[in-house]
């Protein structure tokens, strides 16, 4: 998928928000675990019940992994169901991989050939060579961690070098790698405060935005200091949204509440 095909999708249901597959089989509904694929069985009936309101899904792949050759199993048809039903939907593996370049070439082809991902998560701690193979891949979004939303952040992420931020010169540096243009950015809504001064490195490049929710992220103050023109952000919601509810009617509060975050987004847009 392209940027423009995306920003078009966001423009047509007035959303930018991505909805997290992170399914754990302790906090699903009980029933579904009767199903042949628990997994997957939940996750259609999240995708059925908020395709309309979502512009993209994604899942964390640690919890299909976490689950084996199953789990994997799982992924693979999830991500089937939604490009052959919502192809419109760009899809998100949260993989955050990132090593040697002939294994990033084999990461990427896992997950942009195999599974037909539109992007991957990876982290840029091993540099330009670790990161370009990905970038290789045409139509394709690398989504680089620049400054995320967890306590642990600040062990590195805003550690100061030469008297710049690391997650600055991870931005300003990663603009210098070949086809920079396909990258994207994770940013934690927690860090909304430093948004300005990532706009001010990154202006045109999509944010994906965690951490609005259960992780108390403020989505006024995301798009206050992070929107840009093309509106720029993909604001992730997991389990306020997925696990809004373990009834019977869990798909259905899942809609509720993935309904509240887009009339706020189409809120933000009418502004």
């Amino acid at each position: 998928m392209t940027t423009n095909q995306l920003v078009t999708e966001i423009k047509k249901k007035q959303s930018f928000l991505c909805i997290g597959l992170d399914v754990d089989l302790n906090k699903i509904p009980q029933y579904l675990l009767k199903e042949e694929d628990p997994i997957f069985a939940f996750n259609k009936a999240i995708i059925d019940a908020t395709h309309h309101l979502c512009v993209a899904y994604k899942p964390n792949t640690a919890f299909y992994e976490a689950y084996g050759l199953k789990g994997w199993k799982s992924l693979e048809k999830t991500i089937k169901y939604i490009n052959e039903n919502h192809p419109e939907i760009f899809t998100i593996a949260d993989a955050k991989r990132g090593d040697i370049g002939n294994t990033s070439t084999m990461y990427a082809k896992a997950f942009f050939e195999d599974l037909a991902f539109d992007s991957v998560t990876v982290a840029p701690y091993m540099g330009k060579d670790s990161v370009e193979p990905f970038l290789a891949f045409e139509d394709k979004h690398t989504i680089l961690l620049a400054l995320t939303s967890n306590q642990g952040a600040f062990d590195f992420q805003t550690k100061t070098v030469d008297g710049t931020e690391l997650y600055k010169q991870v931005l300003e540096t990663s603009k210098t790698w070949k086809n920079s243009q396909n990258l994207m950015y994770v940013v934690g809504a927690t860090k909304a405060e430093y948004l300005a001064d990532i706009r001010n490195i990154v202006p045109d490049s999509f944010l994906l935005v965690p951490g609005v929710g259960a992780q108390g992220g403020n989505l006024q103050d995301v798009c206050k200091y992070g929107m840009n023109a093309q509106v720029g952000l993909l604001i992730n919601s997991s389990r306020g949204i997925i696990y809004a509810s373990n009834s019977a009617d869990f798909a259905q509060v899942a809609a509720a509440k993935a309904l509240e975050l887009q009339q706020e987004m189409q809120a933000i847009l009418s502004e």
